[in-house]
């Protein structure tokens, strides 16, 4: 079993030291930070991270190939994987489109331009030339190589469709899928699998993730409390099709969007349901515990686990570490 930790680049650097040497104490292998545009640089922070811990390996969760060329994206994980001492993971995917038009991008065929960026990286990574592999899209000249020692990193891909789903499976070291909700997970790992059987890969080369928004405290209606304000924010926007998997419809968020909008965030998480609740994982560690039980038993062996962590995100990452890591590594 592998255990991940996933943290937003809202947090403000010595909040997320804290919580990547808690994660450290407790067990986790693997920590992300999201590089949600306009907020705080995932590699500056992860720079910071790696000089106050030693063993956990560090990710962007994720960047994109069009707000960061490839190019420099190879220049950025060759350079964190010599500050980190080998421990760095490049989280890598299309982006919310909705972020980059913010910046005014444009995000044209993303399956295509994902897997070029993944096929560079990787080639100027290992010491080599884009303009030598096919794939690697068009334009890399014959000076285009990292002048700095070859650095091999792992990708993930930060996916959710289908489609780059199977691009994983095809090209990715891991992929990184949110699960709303999570028992969505035995379907996202069979797409997964189509991409990797389709050229042959071994099956379990990919170290697929199951993601999953988590809430843990003492206090259960805290906790559930903790999830409903994310949900209520960020649940009308899922995909229709990955909220019909909890039988929900956009359209059953309408009253939480509009109490949203009249009374705040505190308010229309009081109209979050139960059923909108199973989006993610909330309450004491025996519940968080028996729905990733259900995740173990469906094929899951990377339990990876993201905010709001809980009220206290510190005894939250204690907690994971203390009650619910153990009941899959004993």
């Amino acid at each position: 079993m592998r255990f991940s930790l996933r943290l937003n680049n809202d947090t403000d650097p010595a909040t997320l030291v804290e919580l990547a040497e808690a994660a450290e104490v407790a067990g986790f292998h693997q920590l992300w930070v999201s590089n949600d545009l306009f907020l705080r640089s995932a590699p500056v922070l992860l720079a910071h991270v790696a000089a106050r811990t030693s063993r956990i390996h560090l990710g962007t969760g994720i960047m994109n190939p069009y707000s960061v060329h490839p190019a420099e994206l190879a220049m950025m994980a060759a350079t964190l994987q010599e500050v980190s001492g080998g421990r760095f993971l490049l989280g890598l995917g299309a982006g919310a489109e909705d972020f980059l038009r913010w910046a005014g991008l444009e995000r044209p065929a993303p399956l295509a331009r994902t897997r070029q960026a993944v096929v560079a990286i990787r080639s100027l990574l290992a010491g080599e030339r884009p303009s030598d592999q096919e794939d690697a899209g068009p334009g890399w000249g014959r000076e285009a190589f990292l002048r700095t020692p070859a650095h091999a990193t792992p990708i993930y891909l930060g996916v959710m469709s289908p489609k780059m789903l199977a691009l994983a499976g095809e090209l990715a070291d891991g992929a990184l899928p949110l699960l709303f909700p999570p028992e969505h997970f035995p379907v996202a790992a069979e797409q997964a699998e189509q991409g990797a059987v389709a050229v042959g890969r071994v099956p379990g080369e990919l170290d697929l993730a199951a993601c999953v928004w988590v809430s843990i405290d003492e206090d259960r209606e805290a906790a559930r409390h903790a999830l409903a304000t994310k949900i209520a924010y960020y649940g009308p926007s899922f995909a229709p099709y990955l909220l019909a998997r909890a039988g929900l419809s956009v359209e059953d968020f309408d009253p939480v969007t509009r109490q949203l909008r009249a009374q705040g965030l505190d308010a229309a998480a009081r109209l979050v349901t139960d059923q909108m609740l199973r989006l993610g994982i909330a309450g004491t560690a025996g519940e968080v515990v028996e729905r990733c039980r259900w995740l173990v038993a469906h094929g899951a062996r990377h339990l990876s686990f993201g905010p709001p962590l809980g009220p206290d995100p510190l005894a939250a990452v204690q907690a994971l570490g203390r009650d619910v890591l153990p009941a899959f590594t004993s």
